[in-house]
């Protein structure tokens, strides 16, 4: 198991992911489309760097063509996280940024407009 300052299981950390959605409005999460939300202890490539990812067609991108595709997803990975957060407070905070920066690639928000509204 990879050493993190704040040790969390991964019960506590699916609820912090719960929470942090459950802040998201209901009138952007209705808008939601065929998209699930994951939780993963890492990366693929093992990587302590990412903390989330939205892999998919984001809505800007769907066309009258769009039919018949597996769910977008958006993975929010635990060790990571917790590798970058010293509290649970921290973790709280990061999980509920790390929601909302992969929920707006979900609507076609990129990394730079993300910088630009302070969700960097």
């Amino acid at each position: 198991m990879v050493g993190v300052p704040v040790e969390m299981s991964r019960e506590r950390f699916e609820e912090l992911v719960g929470e942090a959605l459950d802040e998201v409005p209901a009138e952007l999460l209705r808008t939601m489309s065929n998209v699930v939300i994951l939780v993963e202890d890492l990366p693929p490539d093992g990587s302590m760097d990412l903390l989330g990812l939205y892999q998919g067609i984001d809505l800007t991108r769907r066309g009258w063509d769009y039919a018949g595709v597996l769910p977008d997803t958006i993975t929010i990975y635990r060790l990571p996280t917790l590798n970058v957060c010293e509290t649970e407070t921290d973790v709280i905070d990061e999980v509920a940024i790390t929601v909302v920066h992969e929920i707006a690639h979900h609507f076609g928000i990129d990394d730079h407009r993300l910088h630009e509204l302070g969700w960097g």
